[in-house]
């Protein structure tokens, strides 16, 4: 049962993605990041990036991080979010499966040791990440807004926090 429990724990959890700063990343030799779109970059279904968000991923940039989204989303929406932030991208992810997670290190060039993820889903971007030993970062989720399936799994994701939290291995 542990061993289940294991492929769910993010290395870190954060409120928001504006909460990762870039020299937090380097100090763990981490050079690439993995982002996931819905209700981590934008809000649900959103092609809308808040000045914030832009912000953000400047401030990666100029720090050296090579960033890359990493989607189940379709391309369409997917594209135009990465081309407003000028960073490449993979859609259709069907994450957690390996394969996307291997795309995009390969945009970016980069190897699992010094890649890190960060999405607001225990299932689908923090376990697609672990099963590819990425730094796994879990954030909560901008809005509340999301499929009908995704709220489902929200409940179960909800007895994983109690869990994590529980362990010790997340806080609040």
């Amino acid at each position: 049962m542990s061993m289940m429990w294991k492929r769910l724990y993010p290395a870190l959890h954060l409120k928001k993605l504006a909460d990762l700063k870039p020299d937090y990343l380097k100090k763990r030799g981490l050079k690439g990041l993995l982002l996931d779109l819905d209700n981590t970059l934008v809000e649900w279904g959103e092609v809308h990036v808040t000045p914030e968000t832009v912000a953000w991923v400047q401030e990666m940039k100029n720090a050296g991080l090579k960033l890359c989204i990493i989607s189940n989303a379709l391309e369409d929406r997917v594209k135009i979010v990465g081309e407003k932030l000028g960073i490449p991208w993979v859609a259709r992810a069907v994450k957690p499966r390996k394969s996307p997670f291997k795309k995009a290190l390969a945009l970016l060039g980069t190897t699992p040791g010094e890649t890190a993820t960060v999405g607001d889903q225990l299932f689908t971007d923090v376990w697609g990440g672990n099963r590819m030993a990425l730094f796994t970062i879990w954030t909560h989720p901008i809005s509340k807004r999301e499929l009908l399936f995704t709220k489902m799994v929200r409940r179960l994701e909800r007895l994983v926090a109690k869990h994590l939290k529980k362990k010790g291995i997340i806080s609040e």
